[in-house]
């Protein structure tokens, strides 16, 4: 038989998997992966061919980028530990929540997939954060820009992983969540940096396949929100320790 308390440690995580998986979807997304090349330049301070031919611009690079995700990192931390909150102080209603968020996350997999589109996750938002390409501080400002201000990519994505944090109703398990988001979302950044001439067809194919790419998305919040609903969060925690004993040791 299985420790409860192991369980509820091991319920986190099917909800990182999601997070890390949804946080590589939103650098996939359509408004992010066509400009990270010259946006990770212009954080630099070099120009794009410098990136890809001068191995001391892409450390120049490298280094911003690192600023750069720790400034996103820390908005979504932020409002991980906000709806964390929030969820703890409504916790008398905590399956209500559960079933609402599920429902709020598989409406959002339907607007990526192509089901009905919502006007306004259409519509893009950016921060400016004025002439700040060159430093670090400046690369961390922009990933603070970055992380309010790109909605209709991010929005829909991070409305899901907001409302699993909302679901957890506990700050450390919640800021964790968007901890694992924001690395999902920020290696690929850091990659693209370190290894830019090598990743540059890759780049390109996943640009021709942007909407297989957004209905993945889709897909997945749909899933998501669909275990919610129906408690398949807790069945596959239970799978987890059965197949993999050693995560038991989590939390």
């Amino acid at each position: 038989m299985l420790d409860t308390a192991l369980i509820f440690d091991a319920a986190l995580l099917p909800a990182m998997l999601v997070a890390m998986a949804a946080g590589v979807l939103s650098f996939l997304s359509p408004c992010v992966l066509p400009v990270v090349p010259p946006y990770l330049a212009y954080m630099g301070g070099v120009s794009v061919s410098e990136m890809e031919e001068a191995r001391q611009a892409r450390r120049r690079v490298f280094v911003a980028s690192v600023f750069f995700v720790l400034g996103l990192s820390t908005v979504f931390l932020l409002l991980g530990m906000a709806f964390s909150a929030m969820g703890r102080m409504l916790l008398a209603w905590q399956d209500a929540m559960l079933i609402g968020a599920g429902l709020l996350i598989m409406v959002l997999g339907a607007h990526f997939i192509g089901v009905f589109r919502i006007g306004f996750l259409d519509r893009e938002m950016r921060v400016d954060a004025g002439d700040r390409g060159g430093s670090a501080f400046g690369a961390y400002l922009l990933g603070l820009a970055f992380a309010f201000g790109w909605t209709p990519c991010l929005g829909p994505i991070l409305g899901a992983i907001l409302s699993l944090a909302a679901s957890e109703a506990d700050v450390t398990r919640g800021a964790t969540l968007l901890a694992i988001y924001a690395l999902g979302l920020g290696i690929p950044f850091l990659l693209v940096a370190a290894f830019f001439p090598r990743l540059k067809g890759v780049m390109a194919w996943m640009k021709r396949h942007m909407d297989r790419i957004e209905r993945i998305s889709g897909l997945l919040l749909w899933t998501v929100g669909l275990m919610m609903i129906t408690g398949q969060f807790a069945a596959f925690s239970f799978w987890l320790l059965e197949t993999f004993p050693a995560l038991a040791l989590v939390g």
